[in-house]
């Protein structure tokens, strides 16, 4: 009989991860497989962006685990807890996504968080939408990208594969702050700078300014599987 975990209490200050009940037992024994798999398509990856291909992911295994780690716009503020982008990526692709989001959080308290999240949940890719709050509150940008950045070398580190979404900055004609592509294009990480900003611009899909709602998740969810079949990884 398969090993089911508790609930993993995670984040600062007693935050807990949203998520649905995993199998730990497996996933570890299947650890060092899957990180000498994720290798080998790193270096197949490095191959194919140093021929300017776009960005590819290894295929995500039928019982693959999929991290969604991030702040409000993960967490699904605005709707309700099963109307999340995770959520609904979930039902879409049929996997196990983990929603790791905690409202407020800016990327040095993620980068903080990251680390015993890859160790007990194990995911083999994980869905990374950042920096949101380092925007609003006017911190320095420059720290964010370089927190992000850190970010991404964790997970990778961790033998899961890794997608971005951009935040953008606020404004009349919303676009993703400009770090986000900077980083998917150096580290070659299958990115979607769009999304977030078209569901913001538009009121019918958006719960207030800076969050969707139902409708609007729904769209992200389907965006995200998009970006997954362009990369190869579903």
């Amino acid at each position: 009989m398969r090993q089911w975990a508790r609930t993993f209490a995670a984040g600062l200050r007693g935050r807990q991860v949203n998520r649905v009940l995993v199998p730990l037992g497996k996933r570890r024994a299947d650890r060092g497989g899957r990180r000498t798999r994720f290798a080998v398509g790193g270096v197949l990856l490095g191959l194919l962006l140093g021929c300017g291909s776009p960005p590819t992911l290894t295929p995500l295994p039928p019982d693959g685990i999929v991290l969604a780690f991030g702040n409000s716009l993960t967490i699904g503020t605005g709707a309700k807890p099963d109307e999340s982008y995770p959520s609904e990526f979930s039902r879409l692709i049929g996997r196990e996504v983990i929603n790791a989001g905690v409202p407020g959080e800016v990327t040095a308290g993620g980068l903080r968080r990251l680390p015993g999240l890859l160790d007990s949940m194990a995911p083999d890719l994980v869905i990374l939408c950042h920096g949101g709050n380092d925007i609003l509150k006017k911190l320095d940008l420059a720290v964010a990208e370089a927190n992000i950045r850190e970010m991404v070398a964790l997970i990778r580190a961790s033998g899961a594969q890794v997608v971005m979404l951009g935040v953008p900055r606020p404004g009349i004609f919303l676009s993703a702050a400009e770090y986000y592509s900077r980083i998917a294009d150096d580290l070659g990480i299958p990115f979607d700078g769009d999304v977030v900003a078209d569901l913001l611009g538009d009121n019918q899909y958006k719960s207030d300014a800076i969050h969707p709602n139902a409708a609007g998740y729904a769209r992200l969810a389907k965006a995200v599987e998009a970006l997954l079949v362009g990369a190869g990884a579903i």
